[in-house]
């Protein structure tokens, strides 16, 4: 089953489709092959090391802690790849890039009814030292395509209709959902086509692993803190969790979505409205986690129903095996009554 026949066969599913977002998903597949190419070849094509710009997150300055990130070529042609294969597929009217300050209205003539938000290339402060990257993205409907306005691109995670990542690392994995499970694709090189290799993906509901960038514990809230101490050393008789952390999104949601367990970047004394982006990160994330059978929680509400005022607005997140992000949870909501009382 290549990822074209699955997403034509979702199609046939509904009789009124017209065939508009197979058609987006295919040229969003073809900017995945394209970048896992680029990927491949980084250093022979000398597109590893800086561009000589910071990206978006840099000139972010808002009461947010900027990270300042240096955008790698690599960055760069990701990003215009994916710019131009969404405006090419005449489906798209706005598009929102974590490397564009500003969105994206695409020109009337090849305006469609849909809006992609997308992390062309996540983890790329990865990409020297060969750790599994990824493109993100989320899509949704837009009302009117001809009177589009920022407004309509800041909607709840609630609304959006596809969400996906692709990871390039030992091999190529696309992981799709079009609001109907789960399903991971494989890039078999020698087709050039994705194959479906992780039918219906399913999350346990309790995992063995914890992810979380250990190195910001002194900033940490008494409830994510506690949390990570229970991990480490279980009151219940039950064997400690192990810690994996890649500090790649995709790397780090990819097991944890196979093999169950938790991934937290909550929020911190550095970072107060956490660090990871809402539209084109935390949506897609938990959109994909809350299809697969698990849950996300940004440390007060459903992280779905979380509506952005800005584009590259950011937010806490918790997300993973249902039954672990319900021990945060329990946590949070015990130390928020204790406060109240």
């Amino acid at each position: 089953m290549t990822i074209t026949r699955y997403v034509l066969n979702e199609q046939s599913r509904n009789p009124e489709a017209r065939g508009d977002l197979t058609i987006l998903l295919s040229h969003i597949v073809l900017g995945c092959k394209f970048v896992a190419s680029a990927v491949n070849k980084a250093g022979l094509a000398k597109l590893i090391g800086l561009a000589g710009e910071t990206n978006v997150q840099a000139s972010n300055r808002t009461a947010l802690c900027s990270t300042g990130e240096e955008q790698k070529k690599l960055d760069v042609l990701s990003n215009e790849v994916f710019v131009k294969a969404l405006v090419s597929s005449g489906r798209t009217c706005v598009l929102v890039s974590e490397e564009n300050e500003e969105a994206i209205f695409v020109d009337a003539p090849l305006r469609g009814k849909y809006c992609v938000c997308f992390d062309p290339l996540d983890g790329s402060s990865n990409i020297d030292c060969g750790v599994s990257i990824g493109t993100i993205f989320g899509i949704y409907m837009i009302k009117d395509k001809d009177s589009v306005t920022l407004e309509d691109v800041l909607q709840p995670g609630t609304n959006m209709l596809a969400a996906g990542y692709c990871m390039y690392g030992s091999s190529c994995t696309l992981v799709l959902s079009t609001g109907n499970g789960v399903n991971g694709f494989t890039l078999d090189p020698s087709l050039g086509e994705f194959i479906l290799t992780h039918p219906n993906i399913k999350i346990p509901n309790r995992g063995k692993i914890y992810s979380v960038n250990e190195g910001n514990a002194k900033n940490w809230d008494a409830p994510t803190a506690k949390f990570v101490e229970k991990c480490k050393y279980p009151q219940d008789g039950s064997p400690p969790k192990s810690l994996r952390y890649i500090g790649s999104m995709v790397a780090d949601v990819h097991r944890t979505l196979l093999y169950g367990g938790i991934f937290l970047y909550p929020a911190d004394q550095k970072s107060p409205n956490g660090k990871l982006r809402i539209l084109y990160e935390v949506f897609p994330m938990s959109f994909l986690m809350e299809q697969a059978g698990g849950q996300a929680f940004t440390g007060k509400q459903r992280a779905l129903e979380f509506v952005p005022r800005k584009i590259h607005d950011r937010s806490p997140i918790f997300l993973g095996s249902y039954d672990d992000v319900e021990d945060i949870k329990a946590l949070i909501g015990v130390h928020i009554s204790k406060h109240k009382s």
